[in-house]
């Protein structure tokens, strides 16, 4: 592990009003997530004062923030298989296989996608000549990565092969114009063929590692429709507006429907106690970042959901 400290300065420019000052960072500083701003590692300042993040800002205001991010270096490349969708000069999309992690982190140090990626194409394939007068950070140890998917869901995902891509790319996910839906099997009857769940959603108050409903939340939208009912559980179809943690988890599980095989926000049931997370990332649309052409990638059902439904089809549980 090493530590490494960034510090940026902005002059708040083009709002109307005032707007939160860690809005406005997350809004203009890509390399900066919402999650470095409100760590204990970070610090910002307004007109040279130390700030709290939730401080109203307006135009002319300088803001400036110093964060640290703890990261691993000398990433290793393994040949880890990879399922290619798709593949061109800007844009790698991959099916991931369930139980593999993005990218490096504390437990999970090596095998993960950004090993398989560094195998694949080295750790200087960000570093493209026609980019090189971009100011868009190299992150080395998540080369070409714009989202993620958890280590349990599997799914299509996206990397990105050059600094332009990266930044057409991050700025979509930004700016919700990236259409996502998945498939998951949810316990129970669905009282309804289709539904929007729009309740905003932080972290468990109860638990860190979890997440929940809550008033004071981050906005949150999920749409579902059931593509068929059985006995015990659903296959529903999910189209998420918004990208926070565990959201699809957390909003079914909210109204009564847990995904089979989430034991966080669920429990195990006794006609499949083995059955894993039954959540894939079934289809991406995006603007190719050189093409500007609509594009959409897809990912077949996975075996372990066949499977399951196969099961209940010679069950009791149709």
């Amino acid at each position: 592990m090493k530590r490494l400290e960034h510090a940026i300065t902005l002059v708040v420019e083009g709002i109307e009003g005032k707007i939160r000052v860690d809005t406005y960072i997350s809004q203009h500083e890509h390399s900066l997530s919402r999650s470095a701003i409100s760590s204990q590692d970070s610090h910002i300042t307004v007109n040279g004062k130390t700030s709290k993040k939730s401080k109203k800002i307006s135009n002319g205001d300088t803001v400036g923030v110093s964060w640290t991010e703890q990261v691993f270096d000398n990433i290793e490349g393994q040949d880890i298989p990879l399922r290619v969708i798709y593949e061109d000069e800007d844009l790698l999309v991959i099916d991931k296989q369930q139980d593999l992690v993005v990218h490096p982190a504390i437990g999970n140090p090596d095998g993960t996608l950004v090993n398989a990626l560094v195998y694949r194409y080295g750790l200087d394939f960000l570093e493209d000549d026609q980019h090189e007068n971009s100011d868009w950070p190299v992150d080395e140890t998540r080369p070409g990565i714009v989202h993620r998917l958890d280590k349990d869901t599997s799914g299509l995902i996206i990397v990105a092969k050059n600094r332009q891509a990266v930044v057409a790319l991050s700025e979509q996910f930004k700016s919700r114009t990236v259409v996502k839906y998945y498939i998951a099997l949810v316990k129970g009857t669905m009282g309804k063929k289709r539904g929007t769940i729009e309740t905003p959603i932080g972290r468990s108050t109860s638990d860190r590692k979890k997440f929940a409903v809550r008033p004071d939340g981050k906005e949150a939208r999920t749409d579902y429709l059931v593509l068929r009912q059985f006995k015990e559980f659903a296959l529903v179809r999910i189209r998420i507006y918004t990208g926070r943690t565990h959201q699809i988890r957390v909003h079914m599980a909210s109204i009564g429907h847990p995904l089979i095989g989430d034991t966080v926000y669920g429990r195990r049931l006794d006609w499949c106690p083995d059955a894993h997370m039954m959540l894939h990332s079934r289809s991406l649309e995006i603007e190719h970042p050189r093409t500007k052409e609509r594009i959409r990638f897809a990912a077949g059902m996975p075996i372990r959901f066949k499977e399951l439904i196969r099961g209940a089809s010679r069950s009791s549980l149709m």
